[in-house]
């Protein structure tokens, strides 16, 4: 057997860990290491949302017949309701928009989901558990082993390309902006040193997370008519939002409760990120709201309690042969859904570059140049705009805030709502009514171009 033209590890085994490793795989000059911390490959949550843009990649990969098996609804491009929008944080909710989009959300169990990408894998990807990276060193013009790994059991590993898909708390993140940090100050660059050195820790968003799954049975059972066990709903409140809708071909109900703090958003929240509390917590977070969330809580048995948490933009995604994808690289609020999905792109396009004939040894600054240069600024506007959704969700965005509640009949009330409904939609169309393929052919069209700077001093700013 030849040897592989390059070796990629991929730190992670998350949905863009895999996805990434999926799409490697199908190259069989690509050798494919997927490292995960854990002790067995599994997602952590429940409920998983896919738009048509992500889908489309997900088809392209030849994981459309498994994943539609297990989808909520099977996906088609008809148009079906993504979310009905109701304010319920009063005795009588208002229903004030309904959001139809083609094929709307595919919903899944994220377990389901991690399950088809983990029997897609090829066999000649290799996979690990309990290795925890902690570190890595990569040195200019050294090759092979051109970046040394260290794990937490005190083992090592070497590869060409380390992709770094470990998620929000990110090591790899870690290591990439002290690199970035260290060129600037070799450049004499101090004050930009700094504020690279400050872009690796996530920050708290300022919003808690009570999330929890529905037994659907026990649902119809208390109200056999609850739209939820139909629709997707989005539930609005001051400071607060429900996002609920049904999973596992529709015998339980992913549930999300938000609470927002806007004051405290990039501060530190000092608490386990995740844990459980007692239902009462979110029962006493949302006791004034109308009777059919209610009715949701209580189907309530479990719920853990999430520190949702973000991170600050990055000046690129690269660093020398390193690469960040997903919450990794742009962790982001999840209002509009968009995490996995951004993360499947970033998988998709990377992958796409690497095992592009044009791409080797000598060339890979060109391809991971291209990676950058295309995916930064589409998943950071994606960042961006999923933080005002939740502005809007939560009610606190100026201008349409709601000190009473809100009264159909009133036309200020009605205007606001509109205006709501109006600017979540605009700023969520690129899922449902854009592709990737642009995109893709650009950052394919960059390995034609003359070798720009070298990727080792990839910094800006």
């Amino acid at each position: 057997m030849s040897p592989a033209k390059l070796r990629v590890a991929i730190c992670g085994g998350g949905v863009g860990g895999l996805t990434c490793a999926v799409a490697l795989s199908r190259s069989k000059d690509i050798q494919v290491d997927v490292y995960e911390a854990a002790n067995e490959y599994a997602e952590i949550g429940a409920g998983i949302g896919v738009w048509p843009r992500a889908w489309k990649v997900l088809c392209d990969l030849g994981l459309a017949g498994d994943l539609s098996k297990a989808a909520m609804v099977p996906p088609d491009n008809e148009p079906k309701v993504a979310f009905d929008f109701r304010k319920g944080d009063q005795s009588d909710g208002i229903d004030f928009y309904t959001l139809v989009t083609p094929g709307g959300m595919i919903a899944f169990h994220r377990a389901d989901f991690h399950r088809v990408l983990l029997n897609h894998l090829s066999p000649r990807c290799r996979t690990y558990t309990k290795k925890r990276l902690v570190s890595y060193q990569q040195v200019a013009g050294q090759s092979p082993n051109l970046i040394t790994l260290q794990f937490q059991d005190g083992t090592s590993a070497s590869c060409d390309v380390l992709v770094g898909a470990d998620g929000v708390k990110s090591a790899t993140r870690r290591k990439f902006v002290e690199e970035l940090a260290s060129i600037a100050r070799a450049r004499g660059r101090s004050t930009d040193a700094q504020k690279l050195s400050d872009l690796g820790p996530p920050r708290w968003s300022g919003t808690i997370a009570y999330r929890a799954i529905i037994d659907a049975e026990r649902l119809r059972s208390l109200l056999p008519k609850h739209r939820v066990l139909n629709n997707p709903m989005v539930y609005f409140g001051a400071n607060s939002q429900l996002t609920v809708y049904p999973i596992a071909r529709g015998s339980k109900i992913n549930f999300a409760a938000m609470r927002a703090q806007y004051d405290r958003e990039y501060t530190t929240f000092d608490q386990p990120w995740v844990q459980d509390v007692p239902v009462q917590d979110l029962l006493s977070e949302f006791d004034q709201w109308e009777p059919e969330v209610q009715a949701l809580f209580k189907c309530i048995n479990k719920v853990n309690r999430w520190a949702i948490h973000t991170t600050l933009p990055l000046p690129s995604f690269v660093s020398g042969h390193v690469a960040l994808l997903g919450d990794a690289a742009h962790a982001m609020m999840p209002y509009q859904g968009a995490g996995a999905g951004q993360a499947i792109e970033d998988a998709f396009v990377l992958a796409s570059l690497l095992t592009d004939p044009r791409t080797t040894l000598t060339t890979l600054d060109r391809a991971l140049r291209a990676y950058d240069t295309v995916r930064r600024p589409f998943a950071q506007h994606v960042q961006n705009v999923s933080r005002e959704a939740g502005l809007l969700y939560t009610l606190n965005q100026p201008g349409l805030t709601f000190d009473r509640p809100a009264r159909p009949e009133a036309p200020a009330d009605a205007k606001k709502l509109e205006e709501i409904s109006s600017r979540i939609r605009r700023n969520w169309e690129w899922a449902w009514t854009t592709t990737i393929d642009s995109d893709l052919q650009r950052a394919l069209r960059i390995l034609d171009e003359h070798p720009g700077r070298n990727g080792w001093s990839c910094v800006t700013g």
